[in-house]
């Protein structure tokens, strides 16, 4: 039988820059909506499961994300490795693949092809993910197989790790053998994630004109929109994203 392929949208209401942020509206939908409609067109994907808060401001998110016809799965606040692992059991995925909910035009063509690296890969890696330092931010998806999530759900105790979910994995290359989908020739230094208002600004304009020439439009559709407008990059061009901790 074949593995099932699970994919997880970790998405809260709360956000310390720009609050309420996976529902603001775009093109008569949510963001939340762009990414859950751009994730269906996945060939590989078998199913889809949001997982937020069991606090009560993420009742609106839950309350619009079933509504769209997509299962909730709610866990803990701050241990977000502990949520991510049990939307993946509840889900009965063998495979779970990670995305953040500020991602509206992740691209579901590369997500496929993420997800033939992991599964091409022999054996597979424990750990495998989309390169954002060749393709823009906002393109970001992480894959992962139940048993080595389960080592990490285990033995992780840093905060950091367990906020984050993969860095158990990904900090430990001498444990866990990694897998990147990279292409060298790539430089689109775009930033398409939602984190600030410039970001909204910016993610608005894509939307707003690729959708009406382009529904189904890939990255380099909105790459070569980015091209056509250079003005665009300068929106969100001085957004500096949240470091993280060294490996």
């Amino acid at each position: 039988m074949a593995p099932r392929i699970i994919g997880i949208i970790q998405a809260r209401m709360g956000s310390t820059r720009l609050p309420g942020k996976v529902m603001l509206p775009v093109a008569g939908q949510s963001l939340i909506a762009h990414q859950i409609g751009r994730l269906r067109r996945s060939r590989h994907l078998h199913g889809l499961c949001v997982a937020t808060s069991d606090l009560p401001g993420d009742d609106p998110l839950a309350a619009h994300v079933e509504g769209q016809g997509v299962p909730v799965f709610r866990g803990s606040e701050s241990d977000v490795l502990d949520r991510f692992y049990r939307a993946a059991l509840a889900q009965q995925a063998d495979i779970a693949v990670r995305f953040t909910g500020d991602c509206p035009l992740i691209d579901p063509a590369l997500v496929d092809d993420l997800i033939a690296l992991y599964r091409n890969t022999d054996p597979p890696p424990a750990y495998a993910a989309i390169d954002v330092s060749c393709y823009p931010r906002g393109l970001d998806a992480e894959i992962v197989g139940m048993t080595d999530l389960r080592t990490a759900w285990e033995e992780a105790r840093e905060d950091f790790e367990r906020e984050h979910v993969m860095p158990f994995l990904w900090r430990r290359p001498d444990r866990f053998r990694l897998a990147w989908l990279s292409d060298p020739a790539i430089r689109a230094p775009w930033r398409w994630c939602v984190d600030t208002e410039q970001d909204f600004i910016l993610v608005r304009y894509l939307l707003e004109t690729l959708l009406p020439v382009k529904p189904a439009f890939g990255w380099r559709d909105a790459d070569g929109a980015m091209r056509a407008h250079p003005d665009w990059a300068l929106i969100n061009r001085d957004v500096v994203q949240k470091p993280l901790p060294p490996t």
